[in-house]
């Protein structure tokens, strides 16, 4: 089973639409422990995404999300291009000869995997894998729940705000210290902004 094309492109559109509406705000808090332009990049990949709306939505699955990827890859700028890029690479590789929603823990499981290979990081380095994870455990323990979506959505917000204590140990914000302590991660909200919107939408289908 595979995501009919009318609820992919929604997906694809809400969170597209989601990310671009949260720059202002990705960009305030790469401000503060980052190099400024998380939100600019993340605007402008998922920008480029919704440009090829139609082509992915069109597309069988593994293959709408290779294009994702592809697309952020080429599009987003500093490290989040190749870590979110690496994700839906992944998420595509990993569909081949899968079936949602049974098999989703290790699809997502994929695309977790290529992005801590790919930024050499793990859980508690204050990245979008902090959010990643938490939500991975989720699926996989608690895959058959009629409030999945419900957990999902309030484990990726819990874990955003658990990255405040944390001590970047990776990427430009590692730079500051023990300054980096006291702000969200960037790169966790970001994650969570897109889980929402799937989220959201998920639970809005008929």
């Amino acid at each position: 089973m595979s995501l009919q094309p009318k609820t992919l492109r929604s997906l694809v559109r809400a969170a597209a639409e989601q990310v671009i509406a949260s720059a202002p705000e990705l960009t305030a808090l790469d401000q503060a422990i980052g190099d400024g332009d998380h939100g600019a990049n993340m605007k402008r990949g998922f920008e480029a995404v919704l440009s090829k709306l139609d082509t992915i939505s069109a597309q069988p699955l593994d293959e709408a999300f290779k294009t994702i990827g592809k697309t952020l890859v080429m599009t987003v700028g500093g490290a989040s291009g190749p870590l979110y890029g690496s994700f839906f690479l992944a998420v595509g590789d990993a569909l081949r000869g899968k079936r949602l929603p049974d098999d989703l823990a290790d699809v997502f499981s994929s695309g977790v995997g290529a992005v801590s290979a790919r930024g050499r990081s793990q859980a508690g380095e204050k990245t979008m894998l902090d959010v990643l994870f938490p939500v991975l455990e989720i699926l996989k323990s608690e895959p058959a729940r009629p409030d999945l979506i419900e957990r999902v959505r309030a484990t990726a917000t819990e874990a955003v705000a658990r990255t405040v204590p944390m001590q970047a140990t990776k990427g430009r914000a590692s730079f500051l210290g023990a300054r980096s302590v006291g702000h969200v991660d960037p790169g966790a909200r970001s994650s969570c902004v897109l889980l929402l919107a799937v989220c959201n939408t998920l639970e809005a289908q008929p």
